[in-house]
């Protein structure tokens, strides 16, 4: 991933980076809001290390992949939708409910 997805998306990785950086409290990540060198700077002062480890941990952390959570944000579902359009007929909202091809509500006890 890279950084634009973590500042895009910045509340939805609050607990990856919690498990990432234990140190790393919800308060003061809300005020970073995003912001790499804010939050290397932060993170050099929570956990006393140097400021190219934490850079090397970041880019090492960003290998991975986006964490579930974020990606099932109604932010990215509602991306994923718009993109599912080239495989809707034409004439068809991608929007619109499907409730007609499938059983969604079809048990109210549920």
């Amino acid at each position: 991933m890279k950084w634009h997805h973590v500042q895009e998306n910045w509340a939805a990785f609050y607990e990856a980076i919690i498990d990432k950086w234990p140190e790393a409290e919800d308060t003061e990540l809300d005020e970073i809001d995003g912001d790499q060198r804010a939050f290397i700077a932060y993170l050099v002062e929570v956990t006393g290390q140097e400021p190219a480890e934490i850079r090397e941990e970041l880019r090492e952390w960003l290998v991975g992949e986006i964490p579930s959570d974020v990606v099932m944000d109604p932010v990215h579902d509602n991306h994923s939708i718009a993109l599912s359009s080239k495989f809707v007929n034409e004439g068809e909202d991608e929007f619109s409910d499907d409730s007609r091809f499938g059983d969604d509500d079809s048990d109210k006890d549920d």
